[in-house]
């Protein structure tokens, strides 16, 4: 039998072995080709994503703009009307949700001059390019603050911001700045969002007002109000100060020198914080801090998941602080909830939108907020293929991974 040379049998083997290599080598680089053309097409979504949420935001700002065009347009047709009636500029504000900064309240008298001065100047600042002044002649400027004294005291003398002496003084160092600057004792838990929206209603419509600024409209009480003024072309005329709670498109003016940056917790109990690392970041309207669980109280119908309890547990009272407060809240403040079921709340809160991110601001809560600041669903979401998905605000559907 005839045998093949050695050197034969030794090139035969080289050339195998580079064949062997070159597929190995084919192979890696069409997997990596493979690769790279997937994380083409997942930048090339994000981008789409990105640009999609530029023109929403400037969609929403063009609809702000041609609402206070409207509402000038309007002015400037009743002109007539405001020669003979002084213009109105009107600022409301919910001085339960805005409290006055505290080191302003803590100076007594001289704070409140200050607080009403800095109000009216920031104000009158962003009224100046407008040129209202200047069109209908002589404006008449009112400030009303509503508000429930004694839980708001309490949770002023609690939390060391002022005594009950210096509150007192710095409310009349701000009444005494104007006689047409009010501070209205609601006397009740509630009292004040109810008479601020009627105030809304009624002043919003008058024909003479051009502007009425409004602080710490927050409960969804003002939903109905805010979509019949969209209706009626009026709701050019509000102006949202430090932050705006609903997805419409309102004018917004930050007065950060003026109000806390965030809710006081409440008086009843020391707040104890929660970790909420393991929970991510749930509305937005809240205080940072969480009550400790109540060691008393109903108890869970445990045949029932949370959310179909009568009624619910509120996801702010026991993960963050509600701002509405016992009284005012639908939900419940009452159960007993164990450590499992506070991170079962938790866990569902964040399959819900940040009010404050969902209407394109920054949440001043950060990792601390309770509600989703994320779209568990990222850039891939099914439900934003089709505009459905709730969490609409920029950025909360970026791809995480």
């Amino acid at each position: 039998m005839a045998t093949q040379p050695f050197g034969e049998a030794n090139q035969q083997r080289l050339w195998n072995d580079t064949l062997s290599r070159l597929h190995s080598l084919s192979n890696e680089t069409l997997k990596r080709n493979a690769r790279l053309e997937e994380r083409v097409m997942e930048l090339e979504e994000d981008i789409r994503l990105t640009g999609a949420m530029y023109v929403e935001a400037s969609q929403r700002d063009l609809q702000a703009h041609e609402r206070l065009v409207f509402t000038l347009n309007q002015e400037l047709a009743k002109r007539d009307l405001f020669e003979h009636q002084s213009p109105l500029i009107l600022c409301v504000i919910n001085g339960d949700n805005r409290i006055f900064n505290g080191p302003l309240i803590s100076q007594g008298r001289p704070g409140g001059y200050a607080a009403a001065e800095a109000l009216t100047q920031a104000i009158a600042t962003y009224l100046t390019p407008e040129g209202l002044g200047a069109s209908f002649g002589r404006v008449s400027f009112w400030i009303t603050v509503y508000f429930n004294k004694g839980e708001l005291v309490d949770k002023l003398v609690a939390n060391n911001i002022c005594s009950v002496d210096d509150f007192d003084a710095f409310l009349a160092g701000f009444s005494q700045t104007s006689p047409r600057f009010c501070l209205i004792d609601v006397g009740f838990t509630g009292g004040t969002d109810v008479k601020m929206d009627e105030y809304i209603q009624v002043y919003a419509r008058f024909p003479q007002t051009l502007r009425v600024f409004v602080a710490g409209a927050e409960d969804q009480l003002y939903v109905s109000t805010f979509n019949a003024l969209d209706r009626e072309k009026l709701l050019g005329k509000l102006v949202m100060l430090n932050g705006n709670a609903f997805n419409l498109p309102f004018h917004s003016l930050n007065v950060d020198e003026v109000f806390m940056p965030q809710p006081l917790p409440q008086s009843g109990h020391k707040p104890a914080p929660l970790n909420m690392n393991s929970y991510g970041p749930v509305s937005g309207l809240i205080s940072p801090q969480s009550p400790a669980s109540q060691t008393s109280g109903r108890i869970i119908d445990a045949s029932l998941p949370l959310h179909k309890q009568n009624p619910p547990p509120c996801n702010e009272h026991y993960l963050m602080q509600c701002s509405k407060g016992r009284g005012a809240c639908k939900y419940s403040h009452d159960y007993a909830l164990t450590p499992e079921q506070l991170a079962s709340l938790a866990n569902n809160a964040k399959k819900a939108p940040c009010n404050w991110l969902k209407n394109g601001l920054d949440c001043p809560y950060g990792d601390k907020c309770c509600w989703g600041h994320f779209c568990p669903n990222g850039a891939k979401c099914f439900h934003l293929s089709k505009g459905k998905c709730w969490f609409k605000g920029d950025a909360m559907h970026l791809n995480l991974y």
